[in-house]
């Protein structure tokens, strides 16, 4: 018995945990459109991804002057000879040194240090990179802020259609009741009744597919700024545009030298100069060389056969010379060099070819910045066309949908009275439908125009809550 009741514990205590579990990882997220671009600036891993690739451009730029670094290095040698020296024999001496001496320690610094004009080029070409990184930073924040608001707007115009075909579905299940009452008493034929039952069957898998494709699309939704998968979102923001008045001339006056497209080729076309320049430089202006090395050396010679210790001197072993300073000398040296690589200066060497193949890259630069000026202009006014349109759109849409409201209430109290048939009502309920579903999305085209205008031209055109990112 008391063993059951452990186990029914802990049971208990399982099972409230698990409980907990769930409701933590079913626990809603509230969200402004706002609160889920500052959510993604903190919490996206494509962001903190692009945060470490500028740094390390960043860091490279910084400590881009290290090529004036001397290379300085340390050494230490121990020799030992194979043979006895054949100066032994040839002044007959026939107490030959012992193992011990027959080693000789070399000791080595060196100093070098080279320059070169290219090397403030390659300096320079390093900054450059990381200005390059910063365009390319701020642009793949634009894009993947405004990737973040245009899911959020499609996701409130989503839950809204979905809204209104569960409204349409409600709809039919009041009618199918109603007809069942009215069957039931005899007031409309078994016709009219399964006529209902029909609407409402063939209108719910249609609601139900689009249940579960919004809840997807919050699956992706909640990948995109950082959140766990399978969170539940809830959005509080409206698709309501926040409108301007703006024409392509005007746009294109102010703010066109501000596209981040033709910004980063300007700066990898500056970047190619620089490397013609550093190439340039390494050919036709020589290097200059300074080395210094000193280099203490000890070697032990014959001096221990002829020591007048004789072979006592045995005893004292090979570090009893070490401190003798007739034993040691420095063959180190001071270098002065200037040099020229005559190979770079041949036309056909892999250096001139470089540089050939740098001034075709600054003509394809080239072309590709006049190809973006005129893709911008194309862009630019293709986006200020949906906005009137849009914008004029809403506008007789929101008379279509009053309209279309006004004759479905009406259809809807004659179908009441018995004077409108199903289908006509059916029909009045269908555009009315199709007019709010036009306003909305027309609102979000607007919106999303906007956004695609702004991240073109790289400024702002409205309030900080259509800001595509915060700089």
């Amino acid at each position: 018995m008391k063993k059951l009741l452990v186990a029914f514990s802990l049971t208990l205590f399982i099972s409230a945990g698990f409980a907990q579990e769930q409701k933590e990882k079913t626990e809603t997220v509230t969200l402004t459109i706002d609160q889920a671009v500052e959510y993604a600036l903190k919490n996206s891993r494509t962001l903190k991804s692009n945060d470490i690739d500028l740094e390390m451009k960043k860091r490279a730029s910084n400590v881009s002057w290290n090529v004036f670094l001397p290379n300085v290095s340390l050494n230490g040698t121990m020799k030992r000879s194979n043979e006895i020296s054949p100066s032994y024999a040839q002044s007959g001496i026939t107490d030959y040194p012992d193992e011990e001496s027959r080693w000789d320690v070399i000791g080595g610094a060196s100093v070098s240090w080279n320059f070169t004009p290219a090397y403030i080029a390659k300096i320079q070409i390093a900054k450059a990179n990381y200005e390059a990184g910063k365009i390319s930073w701020e642009q793949s924040q634009n894009e993947t802020l405004i990737n973040v608001k245009k899911i959020y707007y499609g996701l409130l115009l989503q839950q809204e259609s979905l809204k209104i075909q569960k409204t349409t579905l409600e709809n039919a299940r009041q009618r199918m009741i109603q007809a069942e009452a009215n069957f039931k008493s005899g007031l409309v034929p078994e016709i009219s009744l399964l006529q209902t039952q029909v609407n409402y069957e063939n209108t719910k898998p249609s609601v139900d597919s689009a249940e579960q494709t919004l809840n997807q699309q919050f699956d992706t939704f909640a990948f995109l700024i950082g959140l766990p998968v399978g969170t539940k979102i809830e959005l509080t923001s409206s698709i309501e545009p926040q409108y301007v008045d703006v024409t392509t001339e005007d746009l294109l006056n102010k703010y066109a030298d501000n596209d981040l497209q033709i910004q980063s080729m300007k700066k990898n076309m500056e970047t190619a100069k620089l490397g013609i320049t550093a190439l340039d430089l390494s050919t036709w202006i020589p290097t200059f060389a300074l080395s210094y090395g000193w280099t203490p050396m000890y070697t032990d010679g014959s001096t221990m056969g002829l020591s007048p210790l004789g072979n006592n001197a045995k005893a004292f072993g090979f570090a009893s010379d070490l401190g003798k300073n007739d034993k040691w000398y420095d063959s180190g040296s001071l270098t002065l060099t200037l040099a020229w690589n005559l190979t770079n200066m041949l036309p056909w060497s892999s250096n001139r070819q470089q540089v050939k193949d740098y001034r075709q890259q600054l003509a394809q630069l080239e072309l590709a910045v006049e190809s973006l000026k005129e893709n911008q202009k194309v862009q630019v006014r293709k986006a200020v066309d949906t906005l009137n349109q849009a914008k004029q759109q809403i506008e007789n849409m929101n008379r279509s949908v009053q309209l279309a409201q006004k004759a479905y209430d009406m259809q809807l109290r004659s179908y009441r009275s018995g004077t409108t048939e199903l289908l006509d009502l059916r029909d009045s309920e269908n555009s009315l439908n199709q007019a709010k579903l036009g306003q909305l999305n027309q609102k979000y085209q607007y919106i999303s125009a906007l956004m695609d205008l702004e991240n073109t031209l790289n400024v702002k055109l409205t309030g900080e809550s259509n800001s595509a990112v915060t700089k």
